[in-house]
């Protein structure tokens, strides 16, 4: 039986890619030390999927929830369970996934990260998963409180109100993401010390990141999923062929210029970060970093996808459609069966690339 179930719940584009790749990458250290990472990433993927009753779940896949709950259950000492999608589950699924592991002593850790970064990532994020609302469309439908699936899905207060209060205050924790600048092993310390893991135990030589897509490439990506209609509308096809064949092969290589909310809305954007650093002030967790690192210490102009002409995108399409010639030429010249090795691709970024780059730049030199 367990002893402690660590839930880390997110949220998305909280560095919980780095965190995670960490842990994996460590998990045969760790399970020597007595602590258990149950599964692979993909099963606590599947398992999240299965959780949550996702509409694009694959219901074939081995990897449920209440399997990955008895693997955990099994183990004699602590057990870590990570995922970022986790913390969008509703308050009854919360309680099911907390039901199943009450054998053990259940701890749940939530991410926060200043808004001004939040925003655009989760839209990102939304687009990776093969939604095609427009940038502009959605931050007025933050303005106008429409969005109740980004406070829910990508913000600590309510993903700590579904999980944290089905546990004692003393097993609850917000992590705040450092501000840009910070030692880049700040994050990862700030989750050690959650979990008892000792300085040393862990490699944390260059963990895979999980780099965010320019202004030009998530708007393509935005385009292809409307021109898509109703193919790969489950989350594992859509991930073999768009994901890794445009996303991770092409579109993630490339030098894209960063998007991000307009200055116009900074005022705003400092009103809704009081607005939950006091509500976080008021819930009774252990807060592991500071609630300052919520407040938004970096505002710059930058471009919206919304704003690229149509020559811009159309020579970003040309380059990326150069790409994927060339990672289905390496494809090609590989043995049947032998796993793809993105790092082969690196010499695919287009030399053109720096041209746009320079002309999106350009685009964001106005007076806020």
């Amino acid at each position: 039986m367990a002893r402690r179930v660590y839930l880390h719940i997110g949220a998305p584009k909280t560095g919980s890619t780095y965190v995670q790749n960490v842990l994996w990458n460590n998990c045969a250290a760790l399970r020597d030390a007595g602590i258990l990472l149950p599964g692979s990433a993909v099963a606590h993927d599947h398992a999240m999927a299965d959780l949550r009753e996702a509409p694009w779940r694959d219901s074939d896949v081995y990897w449920t929830w209440d399997r990955l709950a008895e693997k955990a259950r099994s183990w004699p000492g602590d057990v870590i369970i990570s995922n970022e999608g986790l913390g969008a589950a509703t308050s009854a699924q919360a309680a099911r996934a907390v039901q199943s592991l009450e054998a053990a002593e259940v701890h749940v850790i939530a991410a926060g990260r200043d808004l001004w970064r939040t925003f655009p990532s989760f839209w990102q994020q939304s687009i990776r998963a093969r939604s095609g609302w427009r940038f502009g469309a959605f931050m007025r439908a933050v303005e106008e409180g429409r969005a109740e699936a980004f406070w829910n899905n990508h913000t600590a207060p309510r993903m700590l109100r579904r999980w944290g209060d089905l546990v004692p205050a003393q097993h609850r924790y917000l992590v705040t993401v450092p501000p840009p600048g910070a030692p880049r092993d700040l994050l990862w310390h700030r989750f050690a010390g959650i979990l008892g893991i000792p300085d040393g135990l862990c490699e944390l030589a260059e963990p895979t990141s999980n780099p965010s897509l320019g202004a030009a490439e998530i708007e393509l990506l935005r385009r292809v999923n409307l021109a898509l209609g109703d193919r790969y509308p489950l989350r594992t096809p859509y991930q073999k062929v768009v994901h890794r064949h445009l996303v991770d092969a092409v579109l993630k290589r490339r030098d894209g210029v960063p998007f991000g909310v307009g200055l116009d809305r900074a005022d705003w954007v400092r009103e809704l970060a009081e607005q939950q650093i006091k509500e976080l002030q008021d819930y009774p967790c252990q807060i592991v970093g500071d609630l300052d690192d919520l407040r938004p210490s970096v505002m710059r102009q930058s471009i919206s996808p919304d704003e690229l002409d149509e020559q811009q995108l159309l020579q970003v399409a040309v380059e990326t459609i150069v790409g994927m010639l060339g990672h289905a030429d390496t494809l090609s010249q590989r043995p049947d069966g032998q796993p793809d090795n993105v790092n082969v691709l690196s010499r695919l970024r287009t030399r053109a690339a720096g041209g746009v780059k320079r002309r999106l730049r350009l685009a964001t030199r106005r007076e806020p």
